[in-house]
């Protein structure tokens, strides 16, 4: 797959979603939680399929991750999630699957 590269979260997410992630994923603990499905993704239940890291240039509360997930039951959908001092709690589980550094 060919690397895509975006300027802005929202140019990353509008590109995501018209290639069909269009589920929107929060974190939730120990899981991924699709409120507008009443779903939960626990990290053995889905894929990580692209990433995006963002960096705000100016703001620390700008710097997020766009993930681009697909579960086991084929649902796409798009996690924004912040890193660094703004980033939610997360289980070891899920932030290995997520790869992301633990602090």
């Amino acid at each position: 797959m060919d690397h895509i590269s975006y300027d802005t979260v929202t140019q990353a997410i509008t590109d995501l979603q018209q290639r069909g992630y269009t589920a929107d994923f929060n974190i939730a603990d120990d899981h991924l939680h699709c409120p507008g499905l009443d779903l939960q993704l626990y990290p053995q239940h889905f894929q990580v399929r692209e990433f995006y890291r963002f960096e705000g240039d100016t703001d620390p509360g700008d710097e997020s991750v766009i993930y681009a997930i697909e579960s086991d039951q084929g649902v796409k959908g798009v996690l924004v999630s912040a890193y660094g001092a703004y980033s939610e709690p997360l289980s070891d589980e899920l932030m290995q699957k997520l790869n992301m550094p633990q602090a």
